[in-house]
């Protein structure tokens, strides 16, 4: 695989990408995708990268996959894209919608369903993988790998648990051991083994992916962290409001690293294609490492708004408690900026922006192995969390 396609999306210039897709279909396919988890926030990179004509191993067919129709503030979708509405926790549903589609060569698998308890979670998205492999592995012949993506909370638990059980020294490696605590992602992994392994003839291989916060696009992911920042900003500015740092003084003053959700879908791509890369987990991440502190100026810069960082433990404070009550704010914000109606539920989750802000400890990869196995593939984080609050803003989901 030529290494200046990497080099040549390292910018992350998704602008220049946004009416290319249409212009770029040949209808003779080369490989056919199942991306499930399709409107999430690396389903929808895997959906705009995919077709594309540059894009290795293409052209691709895609078919995807997700719970929900599409958005109504998406892009037209490529005539190379079919869209199939299914429920993954309806396994008969599953197979009746899955079993004709026999041309699939290769399966993207990015879907995820929150649940209060770790043992919901690994019952529910156990569940929902294997309904997918165990149609797909026995009902298309020319199905040759499966990526699985998980994530940072391999190496530092569940939500729940995270600072709480022993976890392993950053920068975290492929190589370390499972943590001695339950988790849907060891549980997901188990699945993948076990299906891929029932195939009869043709061997199908695997990957799995391992990204850490993920800074992209995606209207109503429950994972789009620049989309609720940017969603927090655009109210301080309506109430002339300070935007304040909300989470610990380690994720504010200590290094962090990121996930850029176009960067995970190349990776994802560049595994499902290289030889090297067959039966092995990589880390994800952008390859540098930045700090808060330098991006929180940024984010009140493009809203307008005045500052504050780390004030002290005795100024903390939860975004989920402040925000409960904004829904009329958010209402005006759209009528007054003419933007896409949306609810405030659907494109802002303060929770997830409270656990990701509030880490208590220094948490790095390393993307070593994934150099020596051949992707070099990057990006500038900076220049990464800018064009995704591009992004927000042209797509008319914040001001």
């Amino acid at each position: 695989m030529s290494s200046s396609w990497w080099w040549g999306r390292a910018t992350g210039a998704v602008t220049k990408r946004q009416d290319e897709n249409a212009a770029a279909v040949d209808l003779s396919f080369k490989s056919v995708a199942l991306v499930v988890g399709s409107t999430g926030i690396v389903g929808t990179s895997l959906l705009d990268i995919l077709p594309r004509h540059d894009t290795p191993g293409g052209p691709w067919k895609v078919y995807a996959v997700s719970r929900r129709p599409l958005p109504r503030w998406s892009r037209p979708p490529s005539p190379a894209v079919k869209y199939l509405h299914l429920d993954l926790a309806d396994s008969a549903a599953v197979a009746e919608a899955l079993t004709p589609l026999t041309d699939i060569t290769h399966v993207f698998y990015a879907a995820w369903s929150n649940h209060p308890t770790e043992a919901e979670n690994r019952e529910a998205n156990s569940a929902m993988l294997r309904s997918i492999l165990s149609v797909v592995v026995a009902s298309c012949p020319a199905l040759v790998h499966v990526c699985l993506q998980t994530g940072r909370k391999h190496y530092v638990g569940p939500f729940d648990a995270i600072g709480k059980i022993p976890a392993n020294d950053p920068p975290y490696t492929e190589d370390m051991p499972r943590l001695d605590h339950p988790n849907f992602y060891y549980d997901q992994e188990d699945v993948l083994f076990d299906e891929v392994s029932r195939r009869d003839g043709t061997v199908v291989s695997w990957s799995v992916h391992r990204p850490t916060t993920i800074f992209g696009f995606t209207a109503r992911g429950a994972m789009n962290l620049v989309g609720s920042l940017c969603v927090y900003a655009a109210i301080c500015r309506k109430e002339g409001a300070t935007l304040r740092w909300p989470g610990s003084r380690v994720a504010w003053e200590s290094f962090s690293d990121s996930s850029d959700a176009d960067l995970i879908a190349e990776h994802e791509i560049w595994a499902a294609l290289e030889p090297l890369a067959k039966n092995e987990a990589f880390n994800c991440s952008n390859g540098d490492v930045f700090k808060w502190k330098r991006l929180w100026p940024i984010l009140a810069d493009r809203f307008g708004v005045e500052w504050a960082g780390y004030e002290g433990e005795a100024s903390r404070f939860r975004l989920a408690e402040v925000m409960a009550d904004k829904e009329a704010v958010w209402e005006e914000i759209i009528k007054e900026n003419e933007l896409i109606v949306t609810k405030l539920e659907e494109v802002a989750n303060w929770w997830f922006v409270d656990a990701m802000l509030g880490i208590e400890f220094e948490h790095l990869d390393s993307m070593n192995k994934s150099k020596e196995h051949g992707f070099l593939g990057f990006r500038n984080t900076v220049s990464s969390f800018k064009t995704w609050i591009h992004k927000m803003k042209v797509s008319k989901i914040v001001p």
